[in-house]
């Protein structure tokens, strides 16, 4: 038996199949909206119907991303997004369907929702890209090679330096972050990642300030020095320090007044 061709396109279950077909009702609302004027009042409403005929379309391709992770209505969105951006900036007069133009639209714009999306430290873009890249060479390589690839591996494969291959995968460690509260050590204590965090040393602000003191120490006479030291490191009263020296409270007074002044010039005139 001969089977003869009607011309039609085959008959499919696939709604994005019969939604891109040349004839069908979608293409022709898009039709109808780019024969229309920028400024024609029956462009809004001819947009948002070609919209709604093609989201079908849109929500094929957000489907094949789900269960990695996102909310199914967020990738539902994040297709619609992509496929208005496709209607708006589709250009008939390049000689390519629209369906060739708008599927690329919405895959790009769905794997920039996951780029932006679903890292939990943000990193520079070039990173996240690059962290797909290397995942994917990685994948090829270790089917090519039987074995898992070095650094260098990646890096020829790529065309990269074996540095630019180290940082994209230092960049990927921030893909999942890991809770301060998470238990760490040997289990013999209590003890928390956050506890083995470092914190900020207020002594450490004051060690160029003992440097230049221990100078401007040196420049005292002996008496002096040993007021001072008795006044602000022994804490002793100025009367208990003239007993100790053997001289008037005044004079004490007298020899740490100074002594303060002695050590002030030096300081400020520390560069």
């Amino acid at each position: 038996m001969t089977t003869v061709s009607t011309g039609r396109p085959a008959p499919t279950n696939s709604v994005a199949d019969r939604s891109t077909a040349p004839d069908s009702p979608a293409s022709h609302l898009l039709a109808v909206l780019v024969a229309l004027p920028a400024d024609h009042p029956s462009r809004p409403a001819a947009r948002t119907r070609a919209i709604e005929a093609w989201l079908p379309l849109a929500h094929h391709l957000a489907r094949r991303y789900s269960g990695r992770g996102e909310p199914n209505d967020d990738l539902t969105q994040t297709a619609a997004l992509g496929l208005i951006k496709a209607i708006d900036r589709f250009d008939p007069t390049r000689g390519i369907e629209f369906a060739s133009y708008a599927i690329p639209t919405i895959v790009g714009e769905i794997k920039r929702h996951f780029r932006d999306r679903t890292w939990d430290v943000r990193v520079p873009r070039r990173l996240q890209e690059r962290r797909l890249v290397i995942a994917e060479a990685n994948n090829s390589l270790t089917q090519l090679l039987g074995r898992s690839p070095t650094v260098a591996d990646v890096a020829r494969h790529l065309d990269l330096t074996e540095e630019e291959v180290l940082e994209g995968l230092e960049g990927a460690r921030a893909y999942n972050a890991v809770s301060l509260s998470i238990p760490v050590g040997d289990g013999t204590r209590s003890l928390e990642l956050g506890d083995t965090l470092g914190g900020d040393d207020n002594e450490l602000a004051l060690a160029e300030l003992r440097v230049a003191l221990t100078s401007a120490l040196a420049r005292l006479d002996d008496r002096e020095r040993k007021v001072v030291a008795l006044r602000f490191h022994g804490n002793l009263t100025q009367q208990e320090i003239a007993w100790q020296v053997g001289v008037s409270q005044m004079h004490v007074s007298r020899l740490l007044t100074r002594a303060l002044a002695k050590l002030r010039v030096q300081l400020t005139a520390t560069p």
